[in-house]
């Protein structure tokens, strides 16, 4: 089995379209409207966006939490939690051992919350 699809609230698609457009540095994939379904991919996991959906959370891989926050930070994205190590990687269930994990949260812009996650050498 395997994950295929994860949805999002979204109040406002043309808002959540260019708000995560921006954040995945990628096009939506698809727009139905109606009856209001916004895709995107997130390496073959489809990202829908609507406003029947409950808010998740969401977790989102980046190269470096740290830069991430700065420049969506630059860009007026609401930062709930700055960037800190939530946990040492001592071997590799799961992630990299000699890594540390970094999460900062944002707030997207149909207010549901955002993690950002890295792992990072020490």
């Amino acid at each position: 089995m395997r994950l295929v699809q994860i949805a999002q609230h979204a109040s406002d698609l043309q808002r959540a379209a260019g708000f995560y457009a921006a954040l995945l540095g990628a096009e939506a994939r698809a727009v139905f409207d109606p009856p209001g379904l916004l895709f995107f991919d997130l390496d073959g996991v489809r990202l829908l966006l609507e406003s029947g959906a409950p808010s998740a959370l969401l977790y989102l891989a980046v190269p470096d939490v740290r830069e991430s926050v700065a420049g969506l930070r630059d860009r007026g994205v609401e930062i709930l939690e700055e960037p800190a190590v939530i946990f040492s990687h001592a071997d590799n269930r799961l992630g990299p051992a000699g890594t540390d994990e970094w999460m900062a949260f944002i707030r997207d812009s149909e207010g549901n919350t955002v993690g950002l996650v890295s792992q990072l050498p020490r």
